[in-house]
């Protein structure tokens, strides 16, 4: 009773409790419980449990005083195990309650079919007749090629055309697609994808192929009819957290470090041609926020005074200490503090301007992909192909930024900053 009086006490107890929640929460113990596997879930409830346990032992137990070594195996061994055996009880309880409601579909989630014909109705015809259900609760179909009749509209209605699909999504609430196209409406898979990748919350399946199947991109599901799902996250909580440590971690140590190398591009802007020193830009970030953008001014003063222009190689706009910082990219520089301000990152794509997005989707329309991430101040667009002197070439670049975020991790951030630096160093920049 002492002990629980001792003020001490109660603020381990506080922290200790904060520290568990932030750790589920990285983890991303909470997330989507109607739609977790049960052995999944109690993996990943002893994986947390035990580097939990592991922390809070080296943070809190380890500095007590024992009169035998082994009392600390013990008081480890209890510690985890009674964390475990409770967390893992109640997990197990709420997904199998879960479960069970889904499987007699006493709840379900608002599902889109995308399609209107043979593949369509064969797989909606599986899906629904199936003992135990997988979830789906089928809100309607939407068609892809306009066809005057559509085998659908005998079991679901028609809620629209595949164009519409962003209205479509938020009206009817829908949370689950299955993209379920005829192998002559392939042509539209990419536009229908970028139509439902602006919705991150939004699960999305498709019919797979033979090549699917034998590349191993079919996981063993509780669905009766095999289906490939569409990762929407490109990176998850704690993948997120990390790189944003690394890039705050990043910025603070590269404005101590380059202070002396940023004073001196500094007097040497304002030396080598009347105008301010740093050039500020709007440009669009993560989730299409406008941000402005600062860089060293490589140009003379008012060099798009006639509208948006692209430079290139042989601009007559840039002064020749510009020509230099750009040869080494020292006028990127300045957007160190971008990313200490959020608006950036370290590595990630290149943002660019409203004006010349709208010109790239009309070739790219993936493009609008890149904005899920925020952009960086070198990419490995920059890198394989460097500086866009026109949307031909900014379309051709959007490929390489398309690769990385789809492979975002902390070793390929490395390799993109390793061959930056060896960029930088052979001034190989334009």
């Amino acid at each position: 009773m002492e002990v629980s009086r001792d003020p001490r006490y109660l603020t381990g107890s506080v922290w200790v409790v904060c520290f568990w929640s932030l750790l589920y929460y990285i983890t991303e113990f909470y997330k989507d419980p109607y739609r977790r596997s049960r052995i999944k879930d109690l993996t990943s409830t002893f994986t947390g449990a035990l580097s939990g346990s592991i922390i809070i032992f080296f943070a809190l137990i380890l500095d007590d005083f024992v009169q035998d070594y082994r009392d600390y195996y013990q008081s480890f061994l209890v510690y985890f195990g009674l964390h475990f055996i409770g967390t893992a009880l109640g997990r197990t309880l709420i997904t199998s309650f879960a479960a069970y409601r889904i499987k007699n579909r006493i709840i379900g989630f608002p599902t889109l079919i995308v399609g209107s014909n043979e593949k369509a109705v064969e797989l909606y015809q599986e899906l629904r007749t199936q003992k135990k259900s997988p979830g789906f609760q089928f809100v309607g179909f939407v068609s892809v090629n306009n066809n005057v009749r559509f085998l659908m509209e005998q079991d679901l209605e028609h809620l629209g055309e595949y164009p519409e699909l962003n209205t479509l999504i938020p009206k009817h609430g829908i949370e689950e697609v299955i993209i379920a196209v005829e192998t002559k409406e392939h042509d539209k898979l990419e536009r229908i994808l970028n139509e439902l990748r602006a919705h991150e919350q939004l699960r999305i399946h498709v019919i797979p192929d033979t090549y699917d199947i034998l590349s191993g991109q079919v996981r063993l599901q509780s669905y009766g009819a095999p289906l490939v799902e569409i990762e929407q996250e490109l990176m998850s909580v704690g993948q997120r957290l990390a790189k944003r440590i690394f890039d705050l971690l990043f910025a603070l140590l590269a404005m101590v470090v380059l202070s002396p190398l940023m004073l001196l591009c500094a007097l040497m802007v304002r030396i080598s041609s009347p105008g301010p020193i740093f050039y500020l830009q709007e440009r669009i970030g993560l989730n299409g926020r406008l941000f402005r953008i600062i860089k060293f001014r490589s140009m003379i003063a008012n060099a798009e005074a006639n509208g948006p222009q692209l430079s290139s190689e042989n601009d007559s706009r840039i002064t020749g200490w510009g020509r230099l910082m750009r040869k080494y990219r020292l006028d990127e520089l300045p957007q160190i503090f971008n990313v200490l301000a959020g608006d950036m990152s370290v590595v990630g794509p290149r943002p660019e301007r409203a004006y010349y997005i709208e010109r790239i989707k009309e070739s790219a329309p993936h493009f609008v992909h890149l904005q899920k991430v925020r952009p960086g101040i070198t990419s490995w667009g920059m890198v394989k192909f460097g500086y866009a002197e026109n949307v031909e070439e900014m379309v051709q670049r959007v490929k390489y930024d398309i690769i990385y975020i789809e492979n975002m991790n902390f070793l390929n951030d490395l390799k993109v900053l390793i061959y930056t630096v060896l960029i930088v160093l052979q001034g190989r920049g334009k």
